[in-house]
């Protein structure tokens, strides 16, 4: 059976993924860096296999991976919810953090899962529309955003046969806006909802499926999958 790792399975976008995979017959494994969010999804998802292991610690990601021999699909949905703000009031030392816990921990997974990646298998990254939207107070999470999509071409290249994509998504239903006050967010999803092509925000497992296709189409490969319901192509400042 197909293997896949989902680094960030454990909720959202990146435990959409891994119930998609799972149904498409691989066998799934999902890191998390919590126990009570691998214990949920032990009881929700016993089908799924989940590890405690933090996307960045290298030496962590190698030791799994190594546990699983051959890892057909790599599937990096690992994020954070610090880095907005307008420029002049940003804090750099919390955008460190923040590159810290998405780009570096992306890059060490890659280079950690590598060597254990089939010769045919597949890298998928998460990035965000804020890489190339122009929102006001995202320059600090939309480099970080474009930083993760800077690694897609060299090393499609690079790393070929093996395949390299991203799905950048837009506005998401997840516990990403958890956050937020509820207020605030049910007023910014309306907003969105009503100004965006698609006129809905997405769910976790809209993307999901993007990801899936990304991860497992053969002949994709070197592409960023705006998954976004066109809010690329509108304002949402």
């Amino acid at each position: 059976m197909s293997i896949a790792l989902v680094a960030g399975g454990t909720s959202g976008i990146g435990l959409a993924t891994a119930r998609r995979l799972q149904q498409r017959g691989y066998d799934v494994h999902v890191t998390g860096r919590g126990k009570e969010r691998l214990d949920d999804v032990a009881s929700s998802d016993p089908e799924l296999t989940g590890h405690q292991a933090d996307g960045g610690d290298a030496e962590a990601m190698a030791a799994l991976a190594g546990t699983l021999g051959t890892v057909d699909v790599l599937v990096v949905s690992l994020s954070g919810a610090e880095g907005m703000g307008p420029i002049d009031a940003l804090d750099l030392a919390v955008l460190r953090r923040a590159f810290d816990a998405k780009f570096w921990a992306h890059l060490t997974t890659i280079q950690a899962v590598l060597p254990h990646l089939a010769a045919d298998g597949s890298i998928t990254l998460l990035s965000a529309i804020t890489a190339r939207a122009a929102m006001a107070g995202t320059a600090g999470i939309g480099a970080l955003n474009a930083a993760i999509e800077a690694l897609v071409k060299p090393l499609a290249v690079e790393l070929a046969p093996r395949r390299v994509n991203a799905v950048s998504p837009g506005v998401v239903d997840t516990a990403w806006w958890s956050g937020f006050p509820a207020e605030m967010r049910e007023g910014f999803f309306a907003q969105t909802a009503a100004s965006i092509p698609a006129r809905r925000v997405a769910t976790a497992d809209d993307v999901a499926e993007v990801v899936t296709l990304a991860a497992t189409n053969r002949n994709l490969t070197g592409t960023v999958l705006e998954a976004d319901g066109g809010a690329r192509l509108v304002s949402l400042g």
